[in-house]
């Protein structure tokens, strides 16, 4: 295995065969990273989301999406521009990764990508263990989801950040009291349908446990865009730690805890889960 590849598998635990098939998708990422940065992407475009937490922050759970947000609305931007990028950087390090973009029949803010290549051909190239190669179908594969939105909400602030490894490089991302921001909305806001997304709720917890301020501007503009608010109204600290409980309060926490609990390597964290808890601790919210 090429010893840049090795220097960053060492970053992760990867015990088991989910956990070592994780351990690919976050080199994958970080080489990602680190191609579209070379390409010029955050110029116009800022990383977020859990795996910016990850990363940058040292959120401890595993995050399997790349989300990055243009700085300003451009709905004609190309993604496809940069695909071939990502191909070069991951084949540069040894690995059969394609990045693809994901037609989709309905138009949307958001486009979307996967960086793909098989599980079998890369187990083996990360973990020379030519038995556990054989358990894998030979057609599954390694994906990692890439989303850009084209229409962001206003009033984002941004950080640049440096990584090492692969190589060094930097990215334009969300400060912490935006990304914060974007948390908070997914907890209002996200369609969890029939299974309650555990993981927003641990995210929630760690930025809470960081004291981290949040955005408000940010968050209005988040809410007003998804018309949970209307544009003109003047949102509060105190309305959003209302809004915050009420959602607290209809959680189904068993089906919460089952959602994240693989992606962790401690599932006593989520002991303490309640609404009473969440509301509790939402007292702590500041801007």
């Amino acid at each position: 295995m090429n010893h840049i590849l090795e220097q960053m598998l060492k970053q992760y635990t990867t015990r088991t065969i989910y956990e070592k098939k994780n351990g690919i998708k976050e080199v994958v990422q970080e080489i990602a990273l680190c191609g579209l940065s070379r390409a010029g992407f955050f110029k116009t475009a800022a990383f977020y989301g859990g795996t910016a937490l990850r990363i940058f922050y040292g959120l401890d759970r595993f995050s399997e999406d790349l989300d990055f947000s243009l700085k300003l609305p451009d709905h004609a931007f190309d993604l496809n521009d940069y695909l071939p990028f990502l191909d070069r950087e991951a084949r540069s390090y040894g690995l059969n990764f394609k990045a693809e973009l994901k037609q989709k029949s309905i138009d949307s803010d958001v486009k979307s990508a996967f960086i793909k290549g098989g599980t079998k051909e890369h187990m083996l190239l990360f973990y020379a263990d030519e038995q556990l190669a054989r358990s894998i179908g030979s057609g599954e594969q390694i994906k990692v989801k890439f989303e850009l939105d084209t229409n962001p909400p206003r009033h984002a602030a941004y950080e640049t950040k440096y990584r090492f490894l692969p190589i060094p490089y930097e990215i334009t991302m969300y400060d912490m009291p935006s990304l914060f921001a974007g948390k908070i909305h997914a907890v209002l806001c996200r369609a969890w349908k029939n299974r309650t997304k555990g993981r927003d709720l641990y995210d929630y917890v760690f930025y809470i446990s960081r004291e981290t301020r949040l955005n408000l501007s940010h968050l209005a503009a988040r809410l007003a865009q998804s018309g949970a608010i209307q544009k003109e109204d003047q949102l509060t600290i105190e309305a959003v730690k209302q809004m915050l409980c009420k959602r607290f309060a209809s959680i189904d926490y068993a089906q919460a805890k089952q959602d994240v609990i693989p992606f962790i390597n401690n599932p006593h964290a989520l002991d303490v889960w309640s609404a009473d808890f969440f509301c509790q601790i939402t007292g702590q919210l500041t801007v």
